[in-house]
């Protein structure tokens, strides 16, 4: 059974105020909750119905479960729906990583679904490093790990002093924007960094100034911009596709 304070204490973390103080974060929904026994993410505990116990012993053996009703974990799930487990894990610490390989660079994406889309789209084109600027959307946020659908594990988000960063990084800058050469027809470089702006602001002045290649994606239709995802999942697919 969920104690009163265990209780407490998940409905605190869907708060960021009190995911910093505590330096622990919610992982919901089935899914997402396995593929912690794949990550080197710590975890706490794990909250699941008897059922869900059951049926993944083996993959839970190593953490520490405790049964609780369906009724009980929808009350503490921020999810409308898949409430059957919630896991509580500790907050990483990560160092910022030397700019090599290929990277994704975020400025001012402030929605938690679009950040939690774009490391799901990271970890399919197999990058491991997003950065991103301060008042980026928390990558603890429930919605945005629900988003990951289990890509939080791994690809490490690392929210720092992005203009500085991108200052000292010795690769090239591909910055996204309404105007720049197409990316049917810019030639990538085998290592770099997409840069994405936020859909209200795009790109900001303090970080465009870093940008070494403007790009675009083409339009065919009338819509007048692309999701910030969806826009980065066509840029990635482009850039890997040169260098697969």
């Amino acid at each position: 059974m969920i104690s009163k304070n265990q209780l407490k204490l998940l409905r605190a973390l869907g708060q960021k105020k009190q995911r910093k103080a505590l330096g622990l974060f919610l992982v919901q929904g089935e899914k997402n909750v396995l593929e912690l026994a794949s990550s080197t993410l710590t975890v706490k505990h794990v909250f699941a119905t008897a059922d869900f116990l059951e049926q993944n012993q083996a993959t839970l053996e190593r953490f520490e479960c405790i049964e609780a009703s369906l009724d009980d974990l929808t009350k503490a799930s921020t999810l409308v729906s898949n409430n059957a487990a919630i896991a509580v894990v500790e907050i990483p610490t990560f160092e910022a990583p030397v700019a090599q390989g290929m990277m994704i660079a975020l400025d001012g994406v402030q929605d938690p679904g679009n950040l939690g889309t774009i490391i799901r789209v990271a970890d399919w084109y197999g990058i491991k490093h997003i950065v991103a600027s301060q008042d980026c959307a928390d990558p603890y946020n429930p919605k945005t790990i629900s988003a990951t659908m289990g890509s939080f594990g791994r690809v490490q988000v690392h929210q720092l002093d992005l203009p500085n960063y991108l200052e000292q990084a010795s690769l090239p800058v591909y910055g996204a924007f309404l105007e720049g050469e197409s990316v049917h027809k810019t030639e990538f470089a085998a290592e770099g960094i997409l840069l994405m702006g936020s859909e209200s602001h795009g790109i900001r002045a303090q970080a465009a100034a870093f940008v070494t290649d403007k790009i675009t994606i083409p339009a065919f239709g009338g819509a007048e911009s692309l999701n910030v995802a969806m826009a980065t999942g066509i840029i990635l697919d482009n850039m890997r596709r040169q260098h697969s």
